[in-house]
């Protein structure tokens, strides 16, 4: 049997998983700012970590798994008072807004959801700890502030020297830090700022810092030291850079053994981004396509490749898709099947999973199982596919539900005698052993919503989705 190897960001390498305690594993997911709708960047993080989630206890792990909702930041205070409402309307909204969009898209809620705001004495007791140790100042200005320099080894998960962030730096408006580099743990109370940003300190009224909320829920929920933490990359430096900084300064250890981080989404091979007018939220997307074609169409990229999001990859996505509910779609399946691990298949698709959660690979075992399904009808082999793609949650609707839907059909509507020819082509070409190009002209016609059913005599009806 394979091993689980995972490439962690902190050793530049990919590495066999090992537990802290067998059998256990616990992983924190640095979630939502919730002030406005999630986007498409978003649901390729939360994608990421749930494939990761399913696929340890698919692999017999029993897993705490943490993604905490920030409910306490600037953006948030700066959109309730342009909105004329509470923080917490706000938050609760678009916290609402999040559920739906993941439960569509078929992300399975996290063991744990902690909000900042619920771990204020956390974060003050880890800010004290730094004070005592020499790693945390008060600045005039009242805010207290992380010292850099004072923590050996700050840069070890971005690769960043000081010297090289320094050359770097832009000239900072707060002259209240020691060294531009340093940050803040707890900022000063402003008396713009509504009471419910506000909190008692022994360094007066405030309010944390970002970075400190999550080494206070991490620690709270997982301990000082756990398996694995992950987010998106963007994240890795300043934020996961900060959280190593105060928790290992305070705790005196090391914070977590494994670090992940999934790729970003370009849109049209450029980057997603407001300005350049291609920013899609997930109720965006999921009004023009099928949420299972969206969550197929992720999938299909491994999680640490950037995603280039596009109307033709989705509908590239969604014909492939089709093509594996249509294996199933005149077989009856009866009764939920286990998966048989030791099928050949399923052994590489647990090689492909094991070696850092290969999700191309493991699709491609899917397509293989869906040939077989077509070519033999074998009622066990539709079985594995169908439990295999639960792994992913994948095909677990009734496959006419998804068929009958149209989600499938493309814009053609190609008339009888285009399909006659196309599958006489097809024909000749399983005939010639060509069979990219025959599976290549049966996805085109699924595309256009044509079901094939090939017969055991070698004949091939169709008909309409």
């Amino acid at each position: 049997m394979s091993q689980l190897k995972i490439y962690n960001t902190l050793a530049r390498e990919k590495q066999v998983f090992v537990p802290m305690e067998a059998g256990k594993v616990g992983m924190y997911v640095c979630g939502m700012t919730v002030y406005d709708y999630c986007h498409v960047g978003h649901a390729r993080m939360m994608m990421a970590f749930d494939v990761i989630y399913r696929w340890l206890m698919a692999s017999g792990y029993e897993v705490k798994y943490v993604r905490n909702i920030t409910d306490i930041e600037d953006k948030i205070i700066k959109r309730a008072a342009e909105n004329g409402e509470t923080m917490s309307s706000l938050v609760n909204r678009f916290t609402k807004y999040m559920d739906e969009d993941t439960e569509a898209l078929g992300i399975l809620p996290p063991n744990f959801v902690p909000r900042a705001t619920e771990h204020v004495p956390g974060m003050l007791s880890i800010i004290d700890m730094l004070e005592a140790k020499g790693l945390a100042y008060r600045s005039e200005d009242g805010d207290v502030n992380f010292a850099v320099r004072d923590f050996e080894g700050y840069g070890k998960l971005s690769g960043k020297s000081l010297d090289d962030l320094r050359a770097g730096e832009r000239v900072d408006i707060n002259t209240g830090k020691r060294d531009p580099l340093d940050f803040v743990l707890w900022k000063a109370a402003k008396e713009s700022e509504p009471d419910e940003a506000k909190w008692d300190s022994k360094w007066g009224r405030g309010r944390p810092g970002w970075h400190i909320e999550c080494s206070a829920m991490s620690c709270a929920l997982l301990g000082e030291h756990f398996d694995i933490h992950g987010g998106g990359q963007d994240l890795q430096f300043p934020h996961h850079e900060n959280e190593i900084a105060q928790s290992e300064g305070a705790f005196g250890g090391p914070m977590v053994n494994y670090w992940i981080h999934n790729g970003f989404v370009r849109v049209d091979n450029e980057k997603m981004s407001k300005s350049l007018g291609n920013f899609f939220t997930i109720r965006d997307v999921l009004k023009k396509y099928d949420a299972e074609v969206v969550r197929f169409f992720i999938l299909r990229s491994h999680y640490r490749s950037p995603l280039n999001y596009s109307d033709v990859h989705i509908d590239d996505a969604k014909a492939a898709l089709t093509r594996l509910y249509t294996a199933l779609a005149d077989i009856h399946l009866g009764d939920e099947a286990a998966v048989d691990w030791n099928e050949e298949h399923a052994v590489r698709f647990r090689e492909a999973m094991d070696d850092d959660f290969n999700t191309p690979l493991a699709v491609a075992e899917l397509f293989d199982l869906a040939s077989e399904v077509n070519r033999t009808e074998s009622v066990a082999t539709a079985r594995q596919l169908k439990a295999l793609a639960g792994v992913l949650g994948l095909l677990e609707r009734a496959p006419q539900d998804f068929l009958q839907a149209g989600v499938g059909a493309g814009e053609g509507g190609l008339d009888e005698t285009q399909i006659a020819s196309l599958i006489e082509q097809r024909a000749a070409a399983k005939k010639a052993r060509n069979f990219a190009e025959a599976d290549r002209i049966r996805t085109e016609l699924t595309a256009a919503g044509i079901i094939l059913e090939d017969k055991p005599d070698g004949t091939t009806n169709w008909r309409r989705a």
